[in-house]
């Protein structure tokens, strides 16, 4: 393979998306040559768009799929996603069973976790090679290490150490003041990962720099406002796509939230960051002297995690304030 095509499959969530594109790196250092392609779903894609190492970022319809269930748009879908290809090598990061199907409707060489690693066995049948890589593993080291396995070289904790960063960049959005501030990300997809908005306006009212509340939902745009309402020195990000998103974390002194993609943008970035978990466990991020995390006493079994674990809460903010200090 001189000139290989790579598919690369990950269709969601946007925090685990995130969570994976350190590995382009990696094969552009490996396969320098390599056609490089990004299967994800659509309204995921802008986060992608613009990575240097990507030739395409193709954009499925899944969530349109299920909503309207229409055989045209799904025939239609299906057709898009066969004429993609040949691909030398297709990577299915997710193991998921409509992730095996979509990287299978890409050609016959695809390359997944096995059955007993993958978070749902049965999308191993779509695999022509497989790789165990145990489920509870660190997430970072497992999206590292499939793609190795399946490409042939290996990723070692120093080079993840090293990485550049993992998305690219653009100015600082023009709504931001030149000065020094803390993203602060407001909610997650359960509400047992959110840190609660009274803790979080004490955390703000006590740091050195101006706070940017970070939401997406109108519910956590509510709970933005009751935190600016507590505080002075925080105020409410206005409505942003993930491009703008990523420059917002991306020029941040400092990122705080729980374990949820915003947050986990500034170790992909490369910028400090501190992640607050609950029902979850910092097996979901890399920790570096620079991005850390701040557990409940919570006892979490990665492998039936309880969502209704709301122990998140019962971080003290003074603990969350001293951390946040140490790392500005």
């Amino acid at each position: 393979m001189n000139h290989p095509r790579i598919a690369i499959v990950r269709l969601s969530a946007l925090g685990d998306i995130i969570n994976s594109a350190v590995v382009l790196q990696f094969i552009r250092k490996h396969r320098p040559e390599a056609r490089i392609d990004w299967i994800t779903e659509a309204q995921f894609a802008p986060m992608l768009q613009g990575h240097p190492e990507l030739a395409t970022v193709h954009g499925i319809p899944l969530k349109q799929l299920k909503r309207e269930k229409r055989f045209g748009l799904l025939r239609d879908t299906i057709a898009q996603l066969r004429a993609l290809g040949p691909y030398d090598v297709i990577i299915d990061m997710q193991g998921l069973l409509k992730s095996a199907l979509v990287a299978r409707l890409l050609g016959p060489n695809v390359h997944g976790f096995d059955a007993a690693s993958a978070r749902e066995g049965a999308a191993a049948l779509f695999y022509r090679t497989k790789s165990r890589i145990p489920y509870e593993a660190n997430i970072i080291r497992r999206n590292c290490d499939i793609v190795a396995e399946a490409l042939g070289f290996t990723v070692s904790d120093e080079e993840l150490l090293a990485k550049a960063p993992a998305l690219p960049v653009g100015p600082r959005p023009d709504f931001l003041d030149d000065v020094p501030y803390i993203a602060v990300v407001v909610g997650a997809s359960w509400p047992s990962k959110c840190y609660p908005p009274a803790q979080l306006a004490a955390v703000c009212d006590a740091l050195p720099f101006p706070c940017i509340l970070v939401w997406g939902s109108e519910g956590e745009h509510m709970d933005a406002e009751a935190i600016a309402a507590e505080t002075a020195n925080a105020r409410v990000a206005p409505k942003i796509g993930l491009p703008a998103l990523r420059d917002l974390i991306g020029h941040a002194a400092l990122t705080i939230g729980g374990d949820t993609g915003p947050t986990h943008l500034a170790w992909a970035l490369n910028r400090p960051s501190i992640v607050l978990y609950g029902p979850t466990t910092p097996r979901m991020m890399f920790e570096t002297p620079h991005n850390v995390a701040v557990e409940s006493d919570s006892v979490v079994d990665i492998l039936r995690i309880d969502k209704t674990d709301m122990s998140i809460a019962t971080i003290p903010p003074a603990s969350v304030i001293q951390k946040a200090k140490e790392l500005l």
